[in-house]
């Protein structure tokens, strides 16, 4: 069975366990067609990735990662972190690139530094990000199709995956709700993942932008292994520990070199507080 196949079969058996709250190994092997051998493999490595907690005879759902707010709400939560890392972001874009920008709020703040670029093309499935650069005459910007999520103000589906064939790009930039050293890249919203999926596959070069609250936590739908990334941009108050473990996967890190003011108001300069 090829590996997309089996992913597939994850997020389905997924799906069911966040819908009841937990599920028998017996009724999902009868459910999909396959032993119950391999339900057992596939609840084992869905408890691996943080997703369900096994149970006896079967598993439960465990999600450490609360749903997010719409996006119009997390533009002003950690506003600082997510420009600094914003204009980490948007330095590492060279005139004449076609780029790819996902929704979520960092992406968002991302955007906003780019109308001085020239010969730009963003191709997006961000609604916001789309109006941002609407009066930037050096850029061409490229807006999928697909069915909108009024949260995210994202355009996501069947109708955005079939655009994704028609684009090419040199970088993507995405956010992610969570991320985790072991579980990887993380999603809570399961119809967006396999539109992200697209968006991976036909990367180049994937940089992801996430500040400290988004790491270290797992959401309930797979997106893509952490070593599916190229650059990882986050702020300052990111552990040490956390990036070191992004390292050992071989994804480049940056962080966003940054003077902010910690919850205790004492200066944090380069990840030491003063």
């Amino acid at each position: 069975m090829s590996g997309r196949m089996k992913e597939e079969r994850l997020q389905r058996i997924l799906k069911v366990i966040l819908k009841d709250g937990h599920a028998k190994a017996g009724d999902l092997a009868w459910n999909f067609g396959v032993s119950e051998i391999t339900i057992r493999r596939d609840l084992n490595e869905l408890a691996e990735r943080g997703f369900v907690r096994r149970a006896h005879g079967g598993a439960i759902i465990s999600i450490s990662a609360a749903v997010e707010p719409p996006i119009i709400h997390r533009m002003t939560q950690e506003k600082e972190c997510k420009e600094a890392i914003a204009r980490t972001a948007a330095s590492m874009i060279r005139d004449g690139e076609s780029i790819f920008m996902g929704s979520g709020s960092t992406v968002a703040y991302v955007a906003r530094y780019l109308p001085n670029h020239k010969n730009l093309t963003v191709v997006t499935n961000a609604l916001n990000v789309s109006t941002d650069l609407a009066t930037a005459v050096n850029i061409t910007v490229v807006v999928l199709g697909g069915m909108m999520r009024r949260e995210e103000l994202s355009l996501i589906g069947h109708i955005a995956e079939q655009s994704l064939h028609e684009v090419t790009f040199d970088k993507v930039i995405i956010g992610i709700p969570a991320v985790d050293l072991k579980a990887g890249l993380t999603n809570d919203f399961l119809p967006e993942v396999m539109t992200d999926r697209m968006i991976l596959n036909q990367a180049r070069e994937v940089i992801l932008v996430a500040d400290h609250t988004k790491c270290g936590k797992v959401a309930s739908a797979f997106v893509a292994p952490l070593n599916r990334v190229n650059i990882f941009i986050t702020d300052i108050q990111t552990s040490p520990e956390f990036l070191e473990g992004v390292r050992t996967q071989g994804v480049r890190v940056n962080v966003a070199n940054e003077t902010l003011m910690d919850k205790t108001n004492r200066v944090r300069i380069n990840g030491s507080t003063v």
